[in-house]
């Protein structure tokens, strides 16, 4: 059932008042929730209701088991405006079923998993029509001449037939023509004499074809056209200019082609009005610049085989408010690679490789609301990272192998004083050391945060000698160079209890004097 047309007709039933309130009848078997509104849905109704009332202006019939429209069947309502066949039984439609509806401004039949076709003529009075839809059937064909007689209509719907080629001027009389769903069937090629006559078109849906092959000629007498969606297919490459007439294009879906490259020439030189564009599970392992595509507010390049990122790739896309880079195989970017994208408001970055992020990789991302690392080699993170961020926002993070060290004081400071901002918080848990493993970070004391050092990185502490006088305890160590170490000296009491003083080597390098001195009290 189309989700919007169910959603009418479930808000139609809350606003049931009684079949008492209308002096009409109501036909058997169904429900007239106003004096011009009916709908039928009883599972055994083989033939439509012949005493409907001439008031009516939308008659839905849902789930009967009619399986024939004959030339008849309708001639007592010709008043009608909007007529709907959801899910029933037909096999067929005679060709005169509808010649008494001249009023019709809406029809639809769809879900009839029995009806094959339909004859030329079938439309041929529904001159005032505006919406027709033909969905979920088991349409193969669609006959040259089926829709000439609609100057009227402005959305047609066909997805989910079994429609694997299109007549050549089939559309060329639907001048006002706006949405044009052909989804879920099984077109191969799309020739541009198909497309003819379509100067108005606005939204045209392919999605889930098997279309490969079309070139820039297809789109000529669609120039008007704001939505493309050509998801599902098998499309392997795009020439330079392919979209160069859609001038008005704002939403192009490309999901789950087999593209292995793209390039923004595709829309000509001159650049796009584009705001969305979907490129989610091709095969993409690079992307040149991004550059014209200035308005592009929208893109999602999740689910392909990206590696590398260059530093430009986004210059210029300045409106962008949502980024898609998930499920890819990036290990690096470039500390610049996200700068002056100021609206930018969600970044998706989880399930790939990235082991290290600068910790000036979000500077420009003030107003970000959500941020996802998760399922990535993440070990730490700089310092300052989230720092930038002034807006209510959530990150995720959990799913990286967390090394729960010294360098991870930051996070840990963080997450204690946002742990509101983290979503899944108690899967963020250390990998290491083994004595911390499978705990949460959250959970840690920041005393455990310590590092060890191997031979190689441990001071020369042959120089320094322990002196004692008057009560208090020197060490003393001849240094060539300042020591960007912290010094702890811990005092444990007989009960137990450590009493720690942390002593840091305030000094710059040129302050820096030959030795330094450490005095802390007995």
């Amino acid at each position: 059932m189309d989700k919007d047309l169910g959603l009418a007709l479930l808000l139609l039933l809350l606003c049931h008042k009684g079949n008492t309130e209308f002096p009409v009848s109501c036909p058997y078997g169904c429900q007239c929730f106003t004096p011009v509104q009916v709908l039928c849905t009883d599972e055994q109704m083989k033939s439509l209701p012949k005493n409907t009332s001439r008031q009516v202006k939308d008659f839905i019939i849902m789930t009967s088991a009619v399986q024939y429209l004959f030339p008849r069947t309708l001639e007592g309502s010709p008043q009608l405006t909007k007529l709907i066949f959801l899910n029933n039984e037909l096999q067929s439609i005679h060709s005169r079923s509808f010649e008494h509806l001249t009023e019709l401004q809406e029809l639809e039949i769809s879900g009839n998993p029995g009806l094959d076709n339909l004859f030329l003529g079938t439309f041929s009075k529904q001159e005032n029509l505006t919406k027709l839809l033909l969905n979920f059937n088991r349409f193969h064909t669609v006959l040259p001449g089926m829709f000439d007689s609609l100057k009227q209509l402005e959305t047609l719907q066909m997805k989910g037939n079994i429609i694997s080629d299109l007549p050549a001027f089939l559309f060329l009389s639907l001048r006002k023509l706006r949405v044009l769903d052909l989804s879920q069937n099984k077109l191969e090629e799309v020739k541009r004499e198909t497309f003819y006559g379509l100067e108005r078109l606005e939204i045209l849906k392919m999605n889930n074809n098997f279309i490969h092959n079309f070139t820039s000629d297809t789109f000529h007498n669609v120039s008007q056209l704001t939505e493309l969606h050509l998801a599902g297919n098998n499309i392997t490459q795009l020439d330079d200019d392919s979209f160069s007439v859609l001038t008005k294009l704002q939403v192009l879906n490309l999901r789950g082609n087999l593209l292995t490259a793209f390039s923004d020439k595709v829309f000509g030189y001159e650049g796009s009005n584009l705001t969305e564009l979907n490129l989610k599970g091709n095969r993409l392992t690079e992307l040149s610049s991004l550059s014209r595509l200035t308005s592009l507010t929208d893109l999602n390049l999740s689910s392909n085989q990206l590696s590398n990122l260059t530093e430009d790739i986004f210059r210029n896309l300045t409106a962008l408010e949502n980024l898609a880079l998930s499920e890819n195989q990036i290990t690096l970017l470039p500390e610049m690679i996200f700068n002056e994208l100021f609206d930018i408001k969600v970044i998706y970055l989880h399930k790939n490789n990235l082991s290290t992020l600068d910790a000036k990789l979000f500077k420009s991302q003030l107003f970000i609301q959500q941020l996802y690392l998760s399922d990535n080699q993440l070990e730490s993170l700089p310092e300052e990272l989230f720092d930038y961020f002034i807006w209510q926002y959530t990150v995720r993070l959990h799913g990286n192998p967390w090394k729960c060290d010294c360098h991870m004081w930051y996070l840990h400071d963080w997450v204690l004083a946002n742990s509101k901002n983290v979503e899944m918080l108690d899967r963020v848990v250390c990998q290491s050391p083994d004595f911390l493993r499978r705990q949460t970070v959250m959970s840690i004391n920041k005393d455990q945060l310590v590092c060890h050092l191997s031979k190689d990185e441990m001071p020369d502490l042959s120089t320094c000698s322990l002196q004692t006088s008057n009560g208090t305890m020197i060490i003393k160590c001849k240094v060539d160079k300042c020591s960007p170490l912290m010094v702890k000296v811990q005092f444990q009491e007989d009960s137990g209890t450590i009493e720690e003083h942390i002593v840091k080597n305030e000094y710059k390098p040129s302050q820096c004097r030959n030795e330094t001195l450490i005095e802390t009290p007995i």
